[in-house]
């Protein structure tokens, strides 16, 4: 089975959040199962310096109305082919992949259009897909172009990473996109008579997929679905929620370049010695009894953090320390940084983003808090789980499917894994944070069991990797 990914980031070269990841994991992932899988990416120049091996495998006169374009094959640094589409005037540009230039609307249909191309007549080797994956709004309209045209097209899977970022424009920009306005009606691309690049995948895919069971029901409804619940609601039979993976041999704190101090489920001791190392780093009171709480996250609203700081006078009361990373909303990094000004070796702000630093808090961390409004799979609180950083989350999306609460219960059965909270307030979050505290403190060898069970959970890609390989099956076998 050959199958073609389009998105627009890929870990380790393009990562801005999670579709980074997944991008980076799941086409290896299905290569492992015996599938043909290979990414294809705009030309960012990141992309064009570090991929090695890159030869033309396919060219157009046009693109768009931008004129002559490249499509140039090598393999990532973990052997997946990846295409690039190489065109300096669209993605030869300073800052990340969504830096507005003002014509992203034509940078990212155009990445579409591309691929539709190669979905549609393969690259000048005969390598030609059988299924078209579009991940998110960037790579939306690629069903939009086969609904123009069906000849020769492949089998079309959309999915939302986040559904709340749609891709909206002005409908006058229709003949720019090289769009039929015979697809732009309400049950198609148009959107209260704007452009919606992410409803014409929905619209126009064969089959839809989100990246976990519970987010693809919350989408379906008015608080979820960000003005698209209609279309996904009549859809619903189409579409599947797909729990996203870990890479194991990215996020081990056994084998993990980041750590000084590796560590396991059967030899868990070094966590004690890496949270040391994070106080010491990160500034804080080299305190082993306090319960130390941390954030790995875009900081932003919609993760909850607003939360998380008005619960810091709290976690100052209970003695606890509050490490955070991450950059975003500007009132939030400065009320972080003011609480940090404030609790000197209590609270750090690292107002940053570091990669290796994000390992070391989640293996420093007694605690990762993960109390998002919306989070439609959430993968900080899977390698959370692998380190023994036992995830305090708000019982929403793919949190909901990958956390099972700490309470008596639970902790008799020998199931739980860590903490959830149902209301997006700062009184139940403290609640949650304060039965998180009192645990660890009163109950220490129920918090070893919990941290044992949490970092022996097994959410590699194999299994989501298998899922889509059957309903790739199944959609092939349906359209025969």
């Amino acid at each position: 089975m050959k199958i073609l990914h389009v998105a627009s980031e890929l870990f380790p070269y393009v990562k801005v959040g999670g579709l980074g990841d997944v991008m980076g994991a799941l086409p290896g992932a299905q290569r492992d199962l015996g599938a043909d899988a290979r990414v294809m990416l705009p030309g960012f120049a990141t992309l064009l310096k570090e991929i090695r091996d890159l030869e033309p495998a396919g060219g157009f006169p046009d693109l768009l109305g931008q004129g002559e374009a490249r499509l140039l094959r090598g393999r990532t640094s973990g052997g997946v082919p990846i295409y690039l589409l190489d065109h300096p005037g669209l993605y030869d540009r300073a800052g990340g992949p969504y830096v507005e230039y003002g014509d992203s609307h034509v940078r990212f249909a155009a990445l579409a259009w591309a691929a539709s191309q190669v979905g549609r007549n393969g690259d000048w080797a005969g390598w030609k897909p059988d299924v078209v994956q579009a991940h998110d709004w960037q790579a939306g309209l690629i069903p939009a172009y086969y609904a123009q045209d069906p000849t020769r097209a492949p089998a079309t899977v959309m999915t939302i990473h986040n559904i709340a970022y749609p891709g909206i424009y002005p409908a006058a920009l229709l003949p720019e996109l090289w769009l039929d306005p015979k697809i732009f009606h309400p049950g198609g691309a148009e959107y209260y008579g704007k452009i919606n690049f992410l409803k014409a995948g929905l619209a126009f895919a064969d089959r839809i997929t989100t990246v976990s069971p519970t987010y693809a029901r919350e989408i379906q409804l008015p608080e979820g679905g960000c003005g698209l619940e209609g279309i996904l609601a009549h859809r619903r039979r189409d579409l599947t929620g797909i729990l996203n993976g870990v890479d194991y041999d990215v996020w081990n704190p056994s084998a993990s370049p980041h750590l000084a101090q590796h560590y396991d489920a059967r030899h868990p001791s070094g966590k004690k010695v890496v949270k040391n190392l994070l106080q010491r780093e990160a500034g804080l009171d080299e305190d082993a009894e306090a319960p130390l709480f941390g954030v790995v996250s875009r900081l932003a609203e919609q993760k909850g953090l607003d939360l998380v700081l008005e619960n810091v006078a709290y976690l100052i009361q209970l003695n606890a320390q509050l490490v955070v990373l991450g950059t975003g909303d500007p009132k939030l990094e400065a009320g972080f940084k003011a609480a940090a000004e404030a609790h000197p070796g209590r609270i750090a702000a690292l107002l940053a983003y570091d990669e290796g630093m994000a390992h070391r808090i989640l293996a420093g961390s007694d605690v990762i808090l993960v109390p998002s409004r919306q989070e439609p799979c959430g993968l900080t609180q899977l390698y959370a789980l692998r380190y023994g950083a036992l995830p305090l989350v708000r019982r929403t999306g793919g949190l909901a499917d990958t956390v099972t609460d700490t309470n008596a219960q639970s902790i008799m059965d020998s199931t739980a894994t860590g903490f959830v909270f149902k209301e997006p307030s700062s009184w139940v979050l403290g609640e949650a944070i304060g039965r998180a505290s009192r645990l660890y403190r009163e109950d220490p060898r129920s918090w070893a069991r919990i941290q044992r069970h949490a970092m022996g959970q097994n959410f590699s890609w194999k299994a989501s990797a298998r899922e889509y390989l059957d309903l790739y099956g199944a959609l092939l076998g349906a359209r025969v």
